[in-house]
């Protein structure tokens, strides 16, 4: 009998990864019906929605969602983490320029959501991507955040006014698919796997 690979490509119900070759996932039912794929880092997640993780017995006492934030956001990464701190302090905000501010901002609310597992899981796999930061112009002032690596690059939309201010906008798989406007890499990803601006204060 002969064994081949399987081509199915699997993603993390709640980061919404794909999950690399040989990556330990684990299933998880949100409904007690049927299941799904959480990866690794986002068991805490799962757990926290109330979700049963497969051979737990199918009856849990679902804690609600912290107050202020829906189920559904907390699901697709619009929710504060609780460790998020501010990527700049209040003495060094005083001293940048609105166009900083903004940066730092963008920075800040993607640091508060469940997609910064996403970018510190692929790190662990790939080391260190490269970070931008780019305001769009226009009346709605969204920012792009891009997060590249040679085989793999992830786009986000930050729209601080927005009901979900944080969603994934693009991936793909080749560093040279991006636009010039989004490798001006201006930022970085600390150890916390945090987004850190650029800035430089006068």
């Amino acid at each position: 009998m002969r064994v081949t690979k399987s081509n199915v490509a699997r993603t993390c119900a709640i980061c919404e990864r794909s999950l690399l070759m040989g990556e330990h996932m684990f299933r998880f039912s949100p409904d007690g019906h049927e299941y799904v794929d959480v990866c690794d880092l986002c068991q805490d997640a799962a757990l926290g929605q109330g979700w049963v993780r497969e051979g737990s017995s199918l009856s849990p006492s679902v804690s609600p969602p912290p107050r202020g934030r829906s189920l559904l956001s907390s699901l697709l990464g619009g929710s504060r983490e609780e460790d998020a701190q501010p990527v700049v302090s209040e003495p060094v905000l005083r001293r940048l320029s609105n166009d900083e501010l903004a940066l730092v901002e963008a920075a800040d609310l993607f640091n508060g959501t469940q997609f910064r597992r996403t970018i510190e899981s692929v790190a662990r796999a790939l080391g260190p991507p490269k970070v931008s930061i780019v305001p769009l112009s226009g009346v709605n002032a969204e920012v792009v955040l891009t997060f590249a690596w040679d085989i793999t690059w992830y786009q986000y939309r930050v729209a601080p006014e927005s009901g979900q201010p944080v969603r994934l906008a693009e991936r793909g798989h080749d560093i040279a698919e991006l636009e010039a406007s989004a490798t001006g890499w201006n930022a970085r990803v600390d150890d916390d796997g945090r987004v850190v601006p650029a800035v430089d204060p006068v």
